[in-house]
């Protein structure tokens, strides 16, 4: 079954989206304070870079040329986008909680 005509262009703009949200978090939550950091910190940098690392590999993954004409990569792709919001959500309550 094909794919929705919009999936490619909205997978697209939603993960760059949530990607600078994700960064308006880092630099709000107080990344360049000069406070030494715990360890915490360092869990919600790293599953932050996680997060951003699968968001930013939504649309290379979507729009990467395909073999056959059945093969497509919308369903990576969503799964990647799933996986990388919500690792970006666990960082931010992490950050907020602890």
């Amino acid at each position: 079954m094909r794919a929705p005509t919009g999936s490619v262009v909205g997978l697209c703009s939603a993960s760059a989206t949530l990607c600078a949200m994700g960064m308006a978090f880092l630099g709000y939550w107080g990344v360049h304070e000069p406070v030494p950091w715990r360890a915490v910190d360092v869990v919600v940098i790293v599953l932050a870079f996680i997060g951003f690392a699968l968001l930013a590999s939504v649309p290379w993954m979507v729009t990467t040329p395909v073999a056959e004409d059945g093969a497509e990569r919308i369903q990576p792709a969503r799964r990647a986008f799933a996986c990388g919001v919500a690792v970006i959500w666990v960082a931010a309550v992490l950050a907020i909680v602890g």
